[in-house]
């Protein structure tokens, strides 16, 4: 057999993934789904790096995999949307809450227009890997922290409105209504 007979029987590269994905919004089911864990593949090298390019067509700050339509327990976030800033967090689990409570508006993507006032401990010591399929534990504080324990809450299925305090809920009616009846409506109800 040639070398060209060869080359034309072996295998064809893998092609890379080339994935582009939209935010899912409320109340969409896929959003109170529990993530469920996956492998450090290329699979998910390639999801990871299409949602960081949805967080930063969205203007976010932090992104789950839920409100890309995936249930898997992926985060990405980067809180000074400086590239080197970039942190993904595969398989995370929050396994402390440290720190007093600080309240902070928060928004959401699956959410857009819309804030709420939300408690959260300021810091978490989260364990997570990365793309590597290294294991770390790691402490975050400040912004971070808020940002791990939002985008954490989506991999458990909680959303922001679970967390908005009544005047919040009321503040926030017509945008939730609205997305509501828009999502009734792409359902053919």
């Amino acid at each position: 057999m040639t070398d060209q007979a060869r080359a034309d029987q072996a295998p064809a590269a893998a092609q890379p993934l080339d994935l582009e994905f939209v935010v899912h919004l409320y109340p969409d089911p896929v959003l109170r789904r529990r993530a469920r864990e996956v492998p450090i593949d290329d699979e998910t090298r390639a999801v990871v790096k299409a949602m960081f390019t949805r967080m930063v067509k969205s203007d976010g700050c932090g992104l789950a995999a839920p409100q890309v339509g995936l249930d898997r327990r992926i985060l990405v976030l980067n809180p000074t949307g400086k590239p080197e800033d970039d942190l993904a967090l595969v398989n995370p689990t929050i396994k402390e809450r440290k720190g007093g409570d600080t309240l902070m508006d928060e928004g959401c993507l699956s959410f857009p227009r819309m804030y709420a006032e939300i408690k959260r401990p300021e810091r978490c010591v989260v364990e997570y890997l990365d793309l590597d399929g290294v294991k770390h534990e790691r402490e975050f504080d400040g912004f971070v922290a808020r940002i791990i324990q939002h985008e954490y809450d989506h991999l458990e299925g909680v959303l922001l409105v679970d967390r908005m305090t009544p005047v919040d809920k009321s503040r926030n009616r017509a945008g939730l209504e609205a997305l509501v009846d828009k999502w009734k409506r792409t359902q053919g109800r």
